[in-house]
């Protein structure tokens, strides 16, 4: 009994041993074979190359981690002068239930689709790399790896390369061909490169991979297995030119005096993007007079807020090679920002904006100005140097932009906006294996000003500079230190500085903050900002502690991003997660947090206990909920440049439910709740995909939200309409702050169908239909800074008196103290309803390997109705008698690769 004992106990440590020893497959090697065979890439693997006994030591990751594959897979690798090739055989002895879905390409998260995917890192940093996806039908997905993470991962690098799938009665196989001028590698005569390959089995939900991350561990192409044999290879002198020309129909609605609109518009244009290589690591890409027409269009809003509405960047220069300008995030795996607003010291949508303008300086009857500024030409550096340095540079100049204005039919042109300099610059380097990592991002924005009208509207320049860091506490990498800082300059005149420090971002103008004031002889501001964190990336529990400062100077808006400045914040956010399959689930968690924010003056402006839990069961299934509750605190930006205010106490929670996305049909379910006195809402969203057939898929996404305001700045108003002197507002410095609850119901939704005819031609349709409006009621005034007490216009002697004028409009007369000495005010009715249909169809043609086709129809339709109350049916009729704005374009690109 006891050698029965001993040999169980020795069994069960060898297998531990074997299972733990898995995930960590460096000392592998899979060795690259070079050939002079030609081979066709068409997932048939009928070349004499591919005969040889492939690799075959690959292991599960899920379910059952560490275990031999249900299925068989044999995978190859070869090159030549041009290319490397990959090759896999996907054994499977239930052929028929083989999952292929034709789906977009870079859709690779939300395809279910049998698949495979090989990772390469080039350089061997065990930090980075490239991936690239081809499922069982077909499609196709590339992009980038980062920070040593298998997810997230890049998908807006694009390369041009080959690969095909094919079904048999033996399984599935595919091949790849990926030429050498696509990537980055040492100029060295033997490489080592390394590599990974990942297999998907949709219908048991198995993932099989020659090196994976184990549940409780982090790190990821660290653990890649060397790629050898790879002799003679020299990265090539890299020179790609995609050439295009457009032609464009726009069909706007006009008005029959309207000199510069006769309702169309017919435009040709041409230009062309070019990528090449500089040395041996660094790639060269400029755009000249880009066009950006076959991108989605931007959502419709609806915003209360004083806060500007960002969009995520889809134009093709600006989202290829974007990781490299990544920053702030090295080291971590875990970056939860808890009432914390991220400033983005680069937000590339910056570049090519809406003009600004100075119209308000003007009188005029109709005016012509560009929906957006052209971007003369642009350049972008990437790559490594010298010792394995990671450099980034963006350079990109915009056009002075004219427009053209009538006034009483005497036409002039005036400056919309400046002729403008933007230039970035990036710069990397990791030490010890990835141990630790220093980077530095700076941005610069110069303006040159004809119109000196327009100094008082826009920096003159700006400049950041920002560092960004990590460093690693023990060599198994469980705990990181990492963490950015940053600094701020902008100039300008004395106009444009005093504009700047009143506005949403800053509020100087705050007449109970002792430690900023409004400098009214300043020429320029400078800030700082920075936030450290330490992590926990390894083990079942894990935990993030953060701080982080904005300082009230501190602004990056020139070519950045930030919504907020005078802030500190702090958290800690822990997580103990249930990651090893059961009878009943895939994974479980519970997290839990707590967090305060602070102004510069020390006011506690937020305040936060959060908690929540998540599981996903065997079926892909799943949901998570979590619960915040927030004691009272003082709000900075309720009155919009005025006193502090009160919070109130306050509760919200959030439900999310998901359904398994290997089915037919796929559902998601989302609700928000929150209660207080002075904000409450209702939000419900959900969207439902469709899988029509294999390649054609319809997704709807419904929105619908309900919002209480007990205390809501009056939006359609000028920022001090509503906020006037009256010297016997003695409680709030002898300034009246005017709000009105407001009962605002938004209905939306986003609505998709991709026909995916072949993976070169597809057809995408987008609409988004949005319903929103406001009513106002209860007008009410600030009568004691730092608390929520209002005195409501009508009550306790004071009056409100409502006209109509002679053309309908009505306006509201406020008094807070009748026949008293205390200044009436007379504000316009501020309620709305707004009514907007957005939407475009896309047809791609990719008819050769990097040049495509496009077919492009946008439709937008905007209004406004006479409601003041949510009517679903009348608006939703009424959307379709609004004038639409329709724009054609064609667009043809031509890849020269030399």
């Amino acid at each position: 009994m006891k050698r029965v004992l001993i040999l169980i106990f020795l069994f069960m440590v060898t297998a531990e041993m074997i299972r733990a020893g898995q995930g960590n497959t460096q000392d592998k090697r899979i060795e690259a074979v070079g050939m002079n065979e030609k081979i066709t890439i068409d997932g048939i693997l009928s070349e004499n190359i591919w005969k040889r006994p492939g690799f075959t030591d690959i292991w599960q990751q899920e379910p059952n981690e560490g275990a031999p594959p249900t299925q068989r897979s044999e995978i190859w690798v070869n090159y030549d002068d041009e290319a490397i090739y990959f090759a896999a055989k996907y054994y499977d002895t239930h052929p028929d239930s083989i999952f292929a879905r034709l789906v977009r390409r870079d859709f690779i998260w939300g395809d279910p689709s049998d698949g495979c995917v090989l990772y390469i890192d080039p350089y061997r940093d065990k930090r980075s790399g490239y991936f690239f996806y081809v499922s069982a039908a077909g499609a196709l997905a590339d992009g980038v790896i980062e920070n040593d993470v298998k997810q997230p991962n890049d998908l807006t690098w694009d390369a041009v390369w080959e690969g095909a799938a094919h079904i048999d009665s033996d399984g599935w196989s595919v091949e790849m061909k990926i030429p050498f001028s696509q990537l980055r590698f040492n100029p060295n005569t033997s490489q080592t490169w390394g590599i990974n390959a990942e297999r998907f089995i949709s219908r048991t939900a198995e993932t099989d991979m020659v090196a994976y991350t184990p549940r409780n561990e982090s790190g990821f192409a660290s653990r890649f297995p060397a790629l050898v044999g790879l002799e003679g290879i020299k990265p090539p002198a890299r020179l790609e030119i995609l050439p295009y020309t457009t032609g464009k129909a726009e069909y706007i609605g006009s008005d029959p005096g309207d000199p510069f609109n006769s309702g169309h518009k017919y435009s040709p244009g041409f230009g062309f993007d070019l990528k090449t290589g500089i040395g041996n690591g660094v790639t060269f890409n400029a755009t000249v007079n880009p066009d950006f027409g076959q991108v989605e269009v931007d959502p419709a809003v609806v915003n209360l807020s004083d806060v500007e509405v960002t969009f995520d960047e889809k134009r093709p220069f600006f989202t290829e090679g974007v990781s490299i300008f990544r920053f702030g995030q090295g080291g971590t795996n875990n970056t939860p920002t808890f009432n914390w607003t991220t400033p983005s010291i680069f937000y590339s949508r910056r570049i090519g904006h809406t003009p600004y303008g100075i119209m308000n300086d003007y009188d005029y009857d109709y005016a012509d100005v560009s929906s957006g500024t052209h971007i003369l030409g642009a350049g972008k550096i990437s790559g490594q140097v010298l010792d394995d340095w990671k450099i980034g540079m963006i350079h990109a100049v915009t056009q002075r932009e004219m427009a053209d204005i009538s006034y009483n039919g005497v036409r002039s042109t005036v400056e919309a906006e400046p002729l403008t300099y933007y230039g970035i610059f990036r710069i990397q380097k990791d030490f010890s294996q990835g141990q630790q990592g220093f980077g530095l991002l700076s941005t610069y924005t110069n303006r040159l000003f004809k119109d000196n009208l327009f100094q008082k509207y826009l920096n003159k320049d700006a400049l950041i500079i920002a560092l960004d860091g990590w460093m690693f506490l023990d060599a198994e990498r469980t705990y990181v230190v990492s963490g950015w800082a940053a600094g701020s300059r902008v100039a300008g005149d004395q106009k444009r500085m005093i504009s700047l420090q009143r506005s949403s971002l800053h509020y100087f103008q705050r007449p109970d903050a002792d430690y900023i004031d409004v400098d009214s002889n300043a020429t320029s501001l400078s800030g700082y900002a920075g936030r450290f964190m330490l992590n926990k990336n390894r083990g079942r529990w894990t935990f993030n502690a953060t701080v982080g400062a904005l300082s009230p100077k501190f602004e990056v808006n020139d070519l950045g991003y930030s919504s907020y400045s005078d802030l500190v914040n702090a958290h800690f956010y822990t997580s103990y997660r249930w990651n090893t399959p059961t009878s009943v689930y895939q994974q479980a968690g519970i997290n839990a947090a707590t967090y305060a924010n602070y102004d510069f003056g020390g006011n506690k402006t937020a305040q936060g206990f959060w908690m929540g839990t998540y599981i996903t069961f065997l079926n892909l299934s799943g949901g998570n909920i979590n619960y915040t509750y927030s004691p009272t605190s003082y709000n900075a930006r309720r009155t919009r440049g005025g006193p502090l205010t009160l919070n109130p106490i306050s509760r919200s929670t959030n439900i999310n439910l998901f359904s398994d996305n290997r089915e037919w049909w796929v559902l998601n379910l989302g609700s928000s709740l929150k209660k207080s006195d002075d904000y409450s809402y209702a939000i419900f969203n959900m969207s439902v995909e469709f899988k029509v057939t294999p390649n054609l898929t319809l997704t709807v996404g419904p929105q619908l939200s309900r919002e209480f305001y007990a205390a809501q700045w009056i939006s359609n108003q000028n920022a001090w309409a509503n906020a006037y002197l009256d010297a016997t507002a003695t409680g709030t410095f002898g300034r009246r702050y005017v709000f009105a609850n407001l009962n605002n119901t938004t209905f939306s939704a986003d609505m998709r169908m991709d026909w995916i005819i072949s993976p070169q031609l597809s057809l995408q349709l987008y609409l988004q239909p949005l319903a929103s409006s406001g009513s106002y009621s209860s007008f009410k005034t600030l009568t004691r800074a730092g608390s929520f007490d209002f005195l409501k216009y009508g009550e306790n002697g004071s009056s409100i008196r409502e006209s109509i004028s002679s053309d309908g409009a009505k306006s509201y007369t406020l008094d807070p103290d009748g026949a008293g000495p205390a200044v009436a005010k007379t504000l316009e009715n501020p309620d709305f309803n707004f009514v907007s249909l957005r939407g475009n169809a896309v047809l791609r043609w990719e008819y050769r390997a990097g040049s495509a086709v496009y077919l492009v129809w946008t439709q937008s339709r905007a209004g406004d109705e006479e409601l003041s109350d949510f009517q679903f049916g009348s608006s939703m009729r009424n959307l379709f008698t609004v004038r639409p704005d329709n724009i054609f374009m064609v667009k043809l690109t031509y890849w020269l690769g030399m």
